[in-house]
């Protein structure tokens, strides 16, 4: 049975083997660990990406535009287009149009990209809006990262820390049931504004890395937190990462909110860190350029011989990363407790 979330790996690469592309011009087309499509265009490179935010209520134009924008952005590319298909459940304010509107044009403006079209309706069977994105980008040869060419010994950087839009949306849709768990006022209000500060946008991260040095690879954990976009960079690779769980940036919002609902931060949606692999001679610069640019950036992972999976330090053994077959945010609200603010 189907469960909210992402779509088990292995049924989504069982789906994704049945597509071919008879036209050339598809440099790079869908697969796992793979944020966006690579078509050439004359010279340049076109860069497409379909994303939708069926979990959060405010502000969710806003987030449409930038977690779109987030994987053109890991493509090297530069974000200029987008698209919007907005979903509105009976019932709701005739305000509410207005307002999803207001998000997306201001969200585009803010990253210098023009919104060119989409569509907006009334939707049965639905409890909340839900809007779905598509951004359009452009990169050239020189620019683009396909994800290739990783080797042993590159390192994978994670920008800023884990879980940042998974803590922002619990904070803001769950954060009476925080109060009354004893999480602190002062902590659920800090927790709701990393939706802004530090923000789920990595397009200024992946602008640092790039201005650093060319990566082999990026990467934005979404679903399924960390551990899952570890698995999917692994995949996208065809190496195993060996990854320090203690070097992991949490913050202390994420800790604490986490602790109090009893959910994994590496399974907690991700939006705003970004993976970056980069050659090992590079890995100093990379970090103290994008460090230069006011965005945390620590050295998390080795690329090392090996299949394509994940493994963790411990004691000086290898052992299995854990694995969320659903995000933890996903699980929280299909318990019937989480669906509710009271």
């Amino acid at each position: 049975m189907l469960r909210p979330g992402k779509l088990p790996s292995a049924m989504l690469a069982e789906l994704l083997a049945k597509v071919t592309h008879a036209d050339p011009r598809v440099l790079l087309g869908p697969g796992i660990g793979r944020d966006a499509a690579v078509i050439e265009m004359d010279g340049r490179l076109l860069v497409a990406k379909m994303d939708p935010v069926t979990f959060a209520i405010d502000d969710i134009g806003w987030y449409a535009v930038h977690v779109n924008a987030n994987d053109i952005a890991c493509m090297g590319a530069r974000p200029r287009w987008f698209l919007a298909t907005a979903l509105l459940p009976p019932g709701a304010p005739d305000s509410l149009p207005g307002a999803i509107f207001d998000q997306l044009t201001a969200a585009c403006a803010a990253l210098g990209i023009e919104l060119v079209g989409g569509h907006t309706e009334v939707t049965l069977g639905l409890e909340r809006p839900i809007i779905s994105g598509a951004m359009l980008g452009e990169a050239t040869h020189d620019e683009i990262v396909m994800g290739t060419g990783v080797m042993p010994g590159d390192r994978v950087v994670l920008t800023k820390g884990i879980a940042i839009e998974g803590t922002a949306l619990l904070a803001r849709e769950a954060h009476r049931r925080l109060r009354r768990l004893g999480v602190p006022a002062a902590t659920i209000e800090r927790a709701a504004r990393m939706l802004y500060e530090p923000g789920i946008s990595v397009v200024a991260d992946a602008q640092a890395v790039t201005a650093a040095a060319k990566p082999r690879l990026m990467h934005d954990p979404t679903e399924g937190g960390l551990a899952t976009a570890l698995d999917e960079l692994a995949q996208a690779a065809g190496a195993s990462v060996r990854v320090d769980l203690d070097a992991v940036p949490v913050f202390d919002e994420t800790r604490a909110i986490c602790a109090a609902l009893d959910l994994n931060p590496m399974g907690l949606l991700a939006s705003g860190a970004l993976l970056a692999v980069v050659a090992g001679t590079d890995c100093e610069r990379v970090a103290a350029h994008v460090m230069d640019a006011g965005i945390t950036c620590i050295p998390v992972a080795t690329i090392v011989e090996g299949p394509a999976r994940v493994i963790m330090e411990a004691e000086d053994s290898a052992v299995p990363i854990p694995s969320f077959a659903r995000d933890e945010l996903a699980r929280f609200f299909d318990d019937a407790e989480g669906k509710t603010n009271d």
